[in-house]
């Protein structure tokens, strides 16, 4: 933090979790949000000696919707985090091909080693989140579940000065703090208590069958392409590959009466009959969820004493499966922007997240329409590899990363 700030006794690490928050003194930060973004920033602020606390009305590794992969930039962020040892330790498969199907072309491009990354993945949410909330606690930072951010204690016009906290059980509590971080997803009440406007949005959006399929013996990214869909294959932890049906939202409205199982299969037939056969045979073990979709959006992400970060600031459709990778690019950028601890400095951020999010917003939007011909398409993949090659620089050695091995103080 600033130097010019005065320092807080340092608040013993705590194991087991704590049950309720500790309310003395005044926090620096107060993180709504203990998932990716929440988590990795909370981590990195408190690496940097700041006093975060950090809040989840969710049970501690509970799963979430998620397409899993982690992009090259992401990657890379785990590994000089410290963090990629530990994903690797929970068995998370390491992807060093990925392939692009268009009806019956396939484009497969090898992951290069390079950077300290030998490759690309994609772990399950019950294993990335609690390693990156096991960082932050490690860090300094308190993380307390079963708690949700409710309120704000001041708040527009005026500087935010603190934030409610209420428990399961109904029970609040007001917390003073410097920043209200809010990492509580694209319905994020925080955006909704301090007002935060949309600044940029793109209406179209894919409906997403997915489930957990067995066995399958993937080991890449595999993603098919067809006339108004797509469906991914991404290899995860237990031997799992998450398996993703995309298609337009009025398809999966109108194929429900019929059952997620069937309209799921249809769709991954129509791109794979091989693949489908195989699902087909392990069905009995796939559970399916679906996602409706929702717009690309992006948000005024601070503002007097708050800000926002990951899916509470910016989300876009998880067609191109890119989310994840951006919460961690985000998480960085707002670390190091809440530890200088200037409007100017949280303003310099939000520019940059936006600077660095339009082109992936724009490209992602125009696939997930759904409203291409197959040789369109592969050029809006060329252009999302040049976007998200950019980000990957950027984080390597672009203003706004500072991220060393295990903070963030140095340049990379």
């Amino acid at each position: 933090m600033r130097p010019d700030r005065t320092p807080f006794h340092e608040p013993p690490l705590h194991d087991p979790p704590l049950h309720e928050p500790p309310v003395h003194g005044r926090w620096d930060a107060v993180v709504a949000g203990a998932r990716v973004a929440g988590a990795a920033t909370a981590m990195l602020l408190a690496r940097q000696g700041a006093r975060v606390l950090v809040v989840d009305p969710a049970r501690p590794g509970s799963d979430t919707l998620s397409t899993h992969a982690i992009m090259r930039a992401g990657v890379l962020q785990l590994h000089r985090w410290g963090l990629l040892d530990r994903v690797r330790a929970a068995g998370t498969p390491r992807i060093e091909v990925t392939s692009f199907h268009y009806g019956s072309e396939e484009i497969s491009i090898p992951i290069k080693a390079r950077d300290g990354i030998d490759g690309l993945y994609a772990p399950r949410r019950t294993v990335l989140d609690p390693i990156l909330v096991d960082a932050a606690r490690e860090a300094g930072a308190w993380v307390v579940h079963g708690w949700s951010a409710v309120g704000l204690l001041g708040g527009p016009p005026e500087r935010v000065r603190g934030v409610r906290l209420r428990s399961a059980d109904g029970s609040t509590i007001d917390v003073n703090t410097r920043l209200v971080i809010g990492a509580d997803g694209m319905r994020s009440r925080i955006a909704r208590l301090v007002g935060a406007r949309t600044t940029h949005s793109i209406p179209h959006a894919t409906a997403t069958v997915y489930g957990y399929v067995p066995d399958l013996g993937i080991d890449a990214f595999a993603w098919h392409f067809g006339p108004e869909r797509g469906m991914g294959t991404i290899p995860t932890n237990g031997g799992d590959t998450c398996v993703y049906a995309g298609m337009r939202p009025e398809r999966l409205l109108a194929g429900r009466e019929h059952g997620l199982d069937a309209l799921f299969l249809d769709t991954i037939r129509s791109l794979s009959p091989e693949l489908a056969e195989r699902i087909a045979e392990r069905a009995a073990s796939t559970k399916l969820r679906a996602f409706a979709g929702a717009p690309t959006f992006l948000r005024e992400s601070w503002g007097p004493g708050w800000a926002l970060v990951g899916d509470a600031g910016y989300f876009k459709d998880p067609l191109t499966a890119h989310g994840i990778t951006d919460a961690l690019r985000d998480a960085e950028l707002l670390a190091l922007a809440a530890a200088e601890g200037t409007d100017a400095a949280l303003a310099a951020y939000e520019a940059r997240r936006n600077e660095l999010s339009r082109g992936l917003m724009d490209v992602t939007g125009r696939i997930a329409s759904l409203d291409w011909d197959l040789g369109e398409l592969q050029n809006m993949h060329r252009e999302l590899s040049r976007q998200m090659q950019r980000e990957v620089e950027e984080i390597l050695g672009g203003r706004g990363f500072r991220g060393a091995r295990h903070g963030v103080s140095a340049t990379a």
